[in-house]
């Protein structure tokens, strides 16, 4: 079966599971916000997004694409802070439609997050929700930064594609 990689970026961290991604299976990898190409070319679809304020970044395209993505098998992988757990999954259920998130094997993996590296504003917000985060380390990370990238979690999605690609 043919596949292809497709995510948001907003500061790297998602790009850079999707490189790896690609390398590790052969596919392609495309930047929803760089390309034209139609997911009606690909059998099955690996899909990433960081998780920005509640919600992942790329939740209005999949809103415009609903009805190719529920035409093929997909792979979702999120990017966060949060890391995997109810949390997260709210996050996702309240801001994916349902049908989207029955439909697709989800894969949580961990961030990256350089204060310095952030506009004006989202340093503001991740101040701001630093300060009434009850979880003291999450708030700490939230205003001090973290790297929790790690290419080995990328295992699990490698693991559902080559699935998808065995004849």
């Amino acid at each position: 079966m043919k596949g292809a990689v497709f995510f948001s970026s907003k500061y790297g961290s998602t790009a850079q599971y999707a490189q790896w991604i690609a390398q590790a299976t052969s596919l392609p990898a495309y930047n929803i916000d760089e390309t034209r190409v139609s997911l009606s070319d690909f059998d099955f679809l690996v899909l990433g997004s960081p998780v920005i304020y509640f919600k992942p970044t790329f939740h209005r395209w999949v809103k415009r694409n609903l009805v190719d993505l529920l035409d093929r098998p997909a792979v979702f992988f999120s990017v966060s802070g949060a890391g995997a757990g109810p949390k997260l999954d709210g996050w996702l259920s309240d801001s994916l439609p349902a049908s989207f998130m029955s439909h697709v094997s989800h894969v949580a993996l961990c961030g990256r997050q350089d204060p310095k590296e952030l506009t004006r504003f989202d340093r503001t917000m991740l101040i701001i929700a630093g300060l009434f985060n009850r979880d003291r380390k999450a708030a700490k990370d939230e205003m001090r930064g973290f790297d929790q990238m790690d290419r080995s979690s990328i295992g699990p999605i490698v693991k559902k594609i080559r699935a998808l690609q065995a004849p």
